[in-house]
């Protein structure tokens, strides 16, 4: 085999890769015994017909696809080591020659991993994340864990008012005549959630238990059922029970009951804790895209669009693969979300620009600081996989080659560099104007 590098336009690289006659012939070979037992020719019991014959009534040509399949498939990949080309796109192939008796050629036009030329990256200015925790946020979430907690109990002769629970049949009606889905019989509906259409909820409030009330409404112009669209409609409302929520008293009883700490003042203490640690994350996860941001647009690189596209279709595998788990088919989310394949890269093509832009530059940056990763590194990586995936570490290690090992250096690599960008980092209290970013850039 011969390989032949020509280096084309935007990171693109055309392979000419050339297999010798001998092997088209084993392929050809390989080709009849996978095909011979679809094969039927008069004279000759299925499977048993010779290579020869079938080459007589039907040309040789009828192995070639699976032959060129089989040459590819062993021929590609010893290409690519050969080459010493970082490739990182899915080929595009064109067969060349493909003849019986003589050499098999074929080209292969891949996208290679982009030089960067890197910008400043030691100490580029980043905005400065306030990450106190005020006494209003505290109170915020002691709030909402009350709510949480609450009893929701009925309340005999209460007027029904925001936040209460009416238990109802209704039934609604178009001109007079009843819709399909329009009635039900003790519905349990929350009041000011705005679960129902229009102001169906707002015409509840003020009544009671054992009161039939007439609501009128008008369905949305855009309204799912084409039929109801933008008409007026009357429901005839029943309501059987007023139910409101029990919200617990503040005071150490509650922190007691719904936490580890006797005492409401150390429950607070907590959740600020909490909250504070919640939101240094959050300011670490902002410093870092804004200074790798910063980064990217000081460096120069040429991405070639063949990569974009396998970003594209690595994020969407990615998405099919999160909504697989939460039990919806992708097939199925297409079709609720009204998208199309089309839209949907387009989509996510600017994440899947800025991913690899970033990535190429924290690769260059790690490169440039010649980061060492150890042994030590790695064994206190695999550490944590085997710890996540419930693992003992030894049998992780043993299913791990030398692919998933350099695969696991470059992200430690990577990870450095992270941790040096944000380390090096200056941070400002507030935005300033581009001229005097530029400057200090």
């Amino acid at each position: 085999m011969s390989v032949q590098v020509e280096n084309l336009e935007k990171n693109m690289v055309k392979l000419t890769i050339e297999v010798s006659e001998d092997k088209v012939g084993e392929a050809l070979k390989a080709a009849y015994n996978k095909q011979k037992s679809k094969i039927s020719i008069p004279g000759f019991r299925k499977g048993k017909v010779p290579m020869a014959m079938i080459e007589k009534m039907y040309g040789p040509e009828i192995f070639y696809e699976d032959a060129a399949n089989i040459m590819m498939q062993e021929a590609y990949p010893a290409a690519v080591d050969e080459s010493g080309v970082d490739i990182v796109s899915q080929p595009t192939v064109d067969v060349v020659q493909l003849e019986k008796g003589k050499p098999f050629i074929f080209t292969a036009e891949v996208a290679k991993k982009p030089e960067v030329k890197l910008g400043k990256y030691e100490g580029v200015t980043v905005t400065k994340v306030d990450t106190t925790v005020s006494d209003e946020e505290v109170d915020a979430a002691l709030e909402r864990e009350r709510n949480n907690n609450a009893r929701v109990v009925t309340a005999e002769d209460k007027a029904i008012e925001n936040g209460d629970t009416a238990v109802i049949d209704y039934e609604g009606s178009v001109d007079g005549v009843p819709f399909e889905g329009g009635k039900a019989e003790g519905y349990s509906l929350e009041i000011g959630s705005h679960s129902f259409i229009d102001t169906f909820e707002d015409q509840l409030v003020g009544k009671k238990a054992g009161e039939e009330v007439e609501v009128n409404v008008t369905f949305p112009a855009e309204y799912h059922a084409e039929e109801l669209a933008g008409k007026p409609a009357v429901f005839q409302v029943k309501i059987h029970e007023v139910k409101t929520k029990e919200i617990p008293e503040l005071n150490d009883e509650f922190a007691s009951d719904v936490s580890e700490f006797e005492t409401l003042a150390e429950y607070k203490d907590s959740i600020r804790k909490g909250l504070e640690e919640t939101k240094q994350k959050e300011a670490r996860r902002s410093k870092e895209d804004e200074a790798i941001q910063k980064i990217v647009e000081k460096s120069e690189m040429e991405i070639p669009d063949a990569m974009i596209d396998a970003q594209v279709d690595s994020m969407i595998q990615e998405f099919a693969q999160r909504l697989a788990q939460q039990g919806l088919s992708f097939d199925q989310y297409m079709k609720f979300s009204g998208s199309t394949m089309d839209q949907m890269k387009e989509q996510v093509r600017p994440e899947a620009l800025n991913r690899i832009q970033g990535s190429l530059v924290l690769e260059a940056i790690a490169a440039d600081q010649n980061f060492e990763i150890t042994e030590a590194d790695i064994d206190a990586e695999i550490e944590k996989m085997a710890a996540a995936y419930g693992m003992e570490a030894d049998k992780l290690k043993e299913f791990m080659g030398d692919n998933e090992k350099e695969s696991m250096k470059r992200d430690l690599g990577i990870q450095k560099a992270i941790d040096f960008v944000v380390e090096h980092a200056k941070e400002r209290a507030k935005a300033k104007s581009k001229q005097e970013s530029d400057s200090e850039e």
